[in-house]
């Protein structure tokens, strides 16, 4: 891996390094700007995404920068998913950059299709954030932002067929939510063959459960999901509806790759690439 080549770097993170005001002070910045400069800024989401750069570097911003996010849009640009999910969208810095290469990717391919990107936030300030930066960067046709906890939110999609199976999945939410919410959409059977999972933040600050879940063989997978399945019972652990609550889908298979990168700080990062082969069954 090469060093650290981003042509901007953010300021340091320190202990509080969000929610302590700074969302809205880049709103305001942003939305403050004399008239021309807004204007300039419309239905350009580089542009904006370069004055989101600036402000991070005076103020630090978890956003997955510019040498991270290059490694999810290379993604985008080879397979080409007709629905994308984010989980965790903070300010919309990556709504806008996968969302607005996605939307490229398919003019590009002289295919007649619309795709959907849909952000999944839990806290509604910054919902509200990454809804305004979205109108300006005039991706409202392709951008839906749903607000609350990921796994309602993904459960509502579910019931209101608004997804039929994500084409990539990134994450980059609460880490400990990262499984369960993977196991969720394989529940939900929105995880197909050709789905690609794009997981930050497997280094800093790490997600060993993750990591040993994508990685782990099918066969192993359905064993211990057996042996858990019987602890339950054994302990008389409630189940729904007289029967098993689904808990992901031990039979899949993925492909899964570390691609290391840097943190828009200069910090070593990494990104976990997994791609569902299919099914042992």
């Amino acid at each position: 891996m090469s060093g650290f080549t981003s042509k901007i770097s953010y300021a340091k993170q320190h202990d509080v390094y969000f929610d302590d005001g700074r969302e809205i002070e880049l709103l305001q910045r942003i939305f403050n700007l004399p008239s021309q400069k807004l204007n300039a800024l419309r239905n350009q989401p580089a542009a904006i995404l370069a004055v989101i750069d600036g402000f991070a570097t005076e103020k630090y911003l978890m956003n997955i920068g510019e040498m991270k996010g290059k490694l999810v849009t290379d993604l985008i640009s080879h397979h080409r998913p007709k629905t994308m999910v984010e989980l965790g969208g903070y300010v919309g810095y990556s709504t806008l950059l996968f969302a607005s290469h996605l939307r490229k990717t398919w003019i590009d391919s002289g295919v007649s299709y619309e795709p959907q990107y849909y952000c999944l936030e839990m806290n509604p300030l910054f919902g509200a954030i990454i809804m305004a930066l979205v109108d300006l960067a005039g991706l409202s046709d392709t951008v839906k932002v749903v607000i609350g906890p990921s796994s309602s939110s993904l459960k509502r999609l579910h019931s209101e067929g608004a997804i039929d199976n994500i084409g990539l999945l990134f994450l980059d939410h609460f880490k400990p939510a990262y499984i369960s919410d993977l196991k969720l959409c394989e529940s939900l059977e929105f995880v197909v063959p050709g789905t690609v999972l794009a997981a930050d933040n497997v280094i800093k600050p790490g997600n060993p459960p993750y990591l040993r879940y994508v990685r782990m063989s099918a066969e192993k997978k359905t064993i211990e999901e057996k042996k858990a399945l019987e602890s339950m019972v054994k302990e008389g652990i409630k189940l729904v509806n007289g029967g098993v609550e689904p808990r992901g889908n031990p039979s899949l298979i993925y492909e899964s790759r570390t691609v290391e990168s840097y943190e828009p700080t200069g910090i070593k990062d990494a990104i976990e690439i997994s791609v569902c082969l299919g099914s042992i069954e």
